[in-house]
């Protein structure tokens, strides 16, 4: 029986530059970055309180992926067509205010929605996500 998810991928044109953005300017932890022979590099981070859910930062070019497929998914980052998820936060506009002075670029500011205050932000290599204080 399956008892919850562990690890979701998102792709990064950077590994290096994801890594800066997600630990210093979201304040991310590094849970693991440990490299392959074949040149793999599995490198995951998850927000300090939440260390049983891992994000993959998968490169999009790297050794496991096809040329064609790795081309594919590097125009969808670029062009800011994957979305990363939802972060959560108590506080969006606080949030929000302290991410924007770290340079974190937003789609959209904080707004009132049905499910409570959101706004969207994009991560380094164009993924977007959802950035939410559940009412």
């Amino acid at each position: 029986m399956i008892q919850r998810l562990s690890h979701a991928t998102v792709y990064v044109l950077d590994q290096d530059a994801a890594r800066d953005f997600y630990v210093n300017k979201l304040g991310f932890e590094i849970r693991m970055d440990q490299s392959m022979d074949n040149g793999f590099r599995w490198l995951t981070v998850s927000p300090k309180g939440q260390p049983d859910m891992q994000l993959i930062l998968m490169k999009v070019d790297g050794p496991n992926i096809q040329p064609d497929v790795a081309a594919a998914l590097r125009g969808l980052v670029e062009r800011g067509k994957l979305n990363g998820g939802v972060l959560h936060t108590n506080d969006c506009q606080a949030t929000y205010e302290e991410l924007k002075a770290k340079g974190v670029e937003f789609l959209s500011p904080p707004a009132d929605r049905f499910y409570g205050v959101e706004c969207v932000l994009k991560d380094n290599s164009g993924n977007w996500f959802s950035m939410t204080q559940p009412k």
